[in-house]
């Protein structure tokens, strides 16, 4: 893990080497300067692959080997030497809760030990986090706009950055609030949910019911097999009569695909509609599938569309569904599930709200894992301590000069139970406590002192990691999950809306 860094980082490390100060101690913050996507929050992740990295923190015989043909040549070999005995044994690291919420200029995580190795690990914690943090909070996003009870399925895979960025974004995506992923190698590393039936492929590969084999179903309670294909013929001239649409237009390579994936699972059969017309065609082919395997004691999980005006065809597919469970008395018809995909945004989500949709499944790939409203969270790690003197960068641009000194982070709530004021505080001062007045001073507005009294004061960071060992306990992957959820909750309406929130003071 140790090369996973910059070249100026080892750069940096022979220098501190050189001038015999590696040893000296030293504290960095990893913090994000401002808020992605021009909300007011971001959604911390990646710790404990930060962690781990942590853990695995050396440089073998190989790496120190492809560093002395990378150095100058003048690089002294006892430096060469020195790598080799390097590790995390004594680094302390500190951190929010992997899926809280965070905000602009909070340290995420804070590292303490010996300066060369706090340097060292500036970039490969920069790279965990990063990524980790943004999708995580674009996902959030999603979850937010879309409501507790929508589905929410990850279909990245095909857009993403690689497949390290692809299983990544299948992972941090389920901690922001996503049900499940269409990325198989993510539900086998990661434990999380998956989800996928069929593409408009398979149905475009069909183009007559006589290829369709096998055909025969066993009723679900048993009894002789049936001609699934015939008797799904027999009900599409039903449902055409009852929707007062052209038996003829119905497609019959669509029909006999429909009834090639439901002999192979009755239990799993979600139809996708729009490969060649949803009114005409697609629908008509389903509810005759559909109502075919129901009478033989089986129940559809779905439809799904994929292009078109989403949110209007799922109210006139919801009107069909409906009308065909009145009419053919099977009550369960009505509420089969439309799950919808297509380039999915945050302004597609807006406009099923507002349109009144019937959708309750979406899936999302490239606006998900791509993050185009903002590619970087732009994570930053400044030194802020050296040999117990705190360390301040000045510059002209006001927004990168750093804060110096090692801090205690505290969430102050208001009496309604939500946070209102997240507090830095140099770690020798005293801790604040409920229904104390405290003087504070908002960054950005320095120059001016407020009074504040929190209903409760809730300490931030833990530690993580200390004598080379994760030191707390991790949680799961659905219990960062929940926690994700818990936090965004807590937030007030002002501060967790998406557009022109309120800014979160600090």
């Amino acid at each position: 893990m140790a090369p996973l860094a910059d070249l100026y980082q080892v750069s940096m490390a022979y220098g501190h080497w050189r001038a015999g100060r590696h040893r000296a101690p030293a504290a960095a913050e990893l913090f994000f300067r401002r808020p992605p996507f021009r909300g007011s929050f971001a959604l911390g992740a990646g710790l404990a692959e930060g962690l781990r990295g942590l853990r695995a923190f050396r440089f073998s015989a190989a790496d120190v080997a492809y560093l002395r043909s990378v150095l100058p040549s003048t690089t002294d070999d006892a430096f060469f030497d020195y790598l080799a005995t390097l590790d995390a044994s004594e680094v302390t690291v500190t951190a929010i809760p992997e899926g809280s919420v965070v905000f602009a200029r909070v340290p995420f995580l804070q590292v303490k030990g010996p300066l060369l190795v706090v340097q060292l690990l500036e970039t490969t914690l920069l790279c965990l986090v990063n990524y980790a943090s943004l999708v995580a909070t674009n996902a959030a996003r999603f979850r937010l706009l879309a409501g507790p009870d929508m589905k929410l399925m990850e279909m990245g895979l095909r857009r993403a950055q690689g497949p390290d960025g692809a299983l990544s974004a299948s992972k941090y995506s389920y901690i922001g609030g996503f049900d499940c992923t269409s990325n198989i190698l993510a539900g086998k590393l990661y434990g999380i949910p998956v989800c996928g039936t069929i593409a408009h492929s398979f149905i475009m590969s069909f183009r007559c019911l006589e290829e369709v084999q096998p055909r025969e179903l066993l009723p679900r309670a048993g009894g002789d097999a049936v001609d699934l294909a015939a008797l799904a013929v027999s009900w599409l001239q039903r449902v055409c009569d009852l929707l007062q649409t052209p038996l003829a237009k119905a497609n019959q390579g669509e029909l006999a695909a429909f009834v090639s994936y439901a002999v192979t699972f009755p239990c799993d059969f979600q139809g996708l509609l729009d490969t060649y017309c949803v009114r005409r065609s697609g629908l008509p082919n389903f509810c005759a599938v559909a109502l075919a395997l129901h009478q033989l004691g089986y129940q559809a999980i779905g439809v799904r569309l994929d292009s078109g005006d989403l949110a209007q065809q799922s109210k006139e597919i919801r009107g069909v569904l409906r009308a065909c469970g009145a009419h053919f008395q099977v009550p369960w018809f009505g509420t089969i599930p439309i799950a919808v995909s297509n380039d999915i945004s945050e302004q597609s989500l807006e406009e099923f709200s507002r349109e009144g949709s019937e959708i309750d499944m979406i899936g999302i790939g490239t606006n998900l894992v791509t993050c185009p409203l903002q590619p970087s969270l732009g994570c930053v790690y400044k030194l802020v301590e050296v040999s117990g003197s705190p360390c301040l960068k000045l510059t002209e641009d006001e927004e990168k000069m750093t804060i110096p000194g090692m801090k205690t982070i505290y969430r102050l709530y208001d009496a309604a139970g939500h946070p209102f004021m997240d507090l830095m505080a140099l770690e020798e001062e005293p801790s604040p406590s409920a229904g104390q007045e405290l003087g504070i001073r908002v960054l950005g507005r320095l120059g001016e002192t407020t009074k504040v009294i929190p209903s409760t004061v809730e300490p931030l960071h833990r530690t993580y990691f200390r004598d080379g060992q994760v030191c707390e306990p991790l949680p799961s992957l659905p219990e960062v999950r929940t926690h994700a959820q818990v936090s965004l909750n807590l937030l007030s309406p002002a501060h967790r809306r998406l557009h022109e929130p309120q800014p979160y003071p600090v």
